[in-house]
This record gives structure tokens, sequence and C-alpha cells, in this order.
């Protein structure tokens, strides 16, 4: 897959070992322009409002100011920098905590290089990356702290269409645009247009965004399945 012009990556991860790794890998991409490195939440930050790369990786735990934190400052500061979070563990409450700040989703550290460089060219392009099992294991186990709130789920329920209530139940099982076009018996044009429109009426950035607004509002629980 190739560009017109390079991907511009940041490296955000306090292990330098790691980061030479990272670069080892990405740095053999034609396509995959490493832009600079941060060993903390304030220099990612900062270099992301300096440099202005099209994709931060971030690392989730950091010194001075872990990677959710510093997602938040990206995200509030309207950076249009898309981050993509990596943690130790999948199942984990600060990947949650980076995924309501707007990130655009998140891999293992031992994920397959390639994998990682999918997942790269997918948040550039401006889709999200969350495997939906895991997704949905962690909304369900961390939304479930938090009392599901009716009025929220009423909220949404009013704002959105049947139709645009259903596309949403599809996002949430991880469906693609094309899997829900399939499922709903409609063209793919459609279904991208029911997105736009429930992101909008939401007033979230991409379908990570709501999916968790889903799981948390009560309108999807732990499954898949539509709140009553």
């Amino acid at each position: 897959m190739t560009t017109e012009r390079p991907i511009r990556l940041l490296l955000a991860d306090d292990q330098q070992l790691l980061r030479a790794g990272f670069k080892m890998v990405l740095g053999a991409e034609t396509d995959i322009d490493i832009v600079g490195e941060a060993s903390d939440g304030v220099e990612a930050f900062e270099l992301t409002r300096r440099l202005v790369p099209d994709v931060v990786l971030m690392d989730i735990r950091m010194p001075r100011r872990d990677g959710v934190a510093a997602t938040a400052d990206i995200v509030g500061a309207s950076l249009p920098s898309r981050v993509l979070v990596l943690t130790t563990f999948d199942l984990d409450e600060y990947v949650v905590g980076a995924l309501r700040a707007g990130a655009a989703g998140f891999l293992t550290k031992d994920a397959p290089a390639a994998d990682l460089v999918e997942a790269i060219r997918t948040v550039h392009g401006g889709g999200a990356v969350v495997a939906p099992h895991i997704l949905s294991t962690l909304l369900g186990r961390f939304a479930a702290n938090r009392a599901a709130d009716g009025e929220g789920r009423a909220v949404i329920l009013d704002v959105l269409t049947a139709r645009e209530r259903e596309v949403l139940l599809l996002l949430a099982k991880g469906l693609t645009n094309a899997e829900i076009a399939d499922s709903l018996t409609v063209g793919e044009t459609t279904v991208k247009t029911h997105v736009g429109h429930l992101l909008t009426k939401l007033g979230v950035r991409d379908r990570v965004q709501a999916v968790v607004l889903a799981y948390e509002s009560g309108l999807v629980k732990p499954g898949g399945d539509a709140g009553q």
C-alpha cells in the first residue's frame, strides 16, 4: 500500500530499546516516515503540537504524563494527529481510558510487525483499530462499574433513527461497512452515510468513540446485545 506522501509517525515510549525496535521495523516501510521520538507523555504532546504527525504510536505507561493523558491533550488541542495506543496487556482499564480520551485504537506490544504496520495505515486512513472481542470485553468489564445511565440511553435512542441504531449495534459487534451492508441488505454507500450521520449526531470522532458511548450509555450491553 502506498500513499502520495509517507505517513508521518511519532513514536512515544519511555523504553529506548522498544523505540529502536519500532524504528527498525517501521523504518523499512517506504510509506512510513518516523518524524520524531518522545520518552514521556509531556514530550509526546509537545512534539505532536510542533511536528503535527499523521499518527502517534503511544505507549500507555510513561513517566511525567501517561499515554491516556497525552492522548486527551492531543484531542483537546484539536490537533489532526490520530493516536494508536500500545499496551502490554489488552484487558487493561488504561486502554478504556485511552479510547474514551479519543485514541483511534490500540494494539498489544507483542502484536506481529505486519499487524502494527497495517494498524498505522488504517488509523492514518481514518479507520479504527480495535479487536471486536477485546473491545466488548473491555467495555463490558469497566462500563459495568459505572451504573448504566437510563437518561443517557434515552437521549441516544431519541437522536438516532431506528436504522442508525441498527448500524451502531452492528458496529459494536465489530462488523465492517461491507458486512453491515450485507446484514441489512443495503448498499455499502448507504451504510457509510448512516455511519457519518450517527457519528455527527453523537458528537464523536470515529467508530470506536461511537461504540464506547453505546456501551457506556447502556444502548449496547456486554456481549453486543441491545439495551432494553
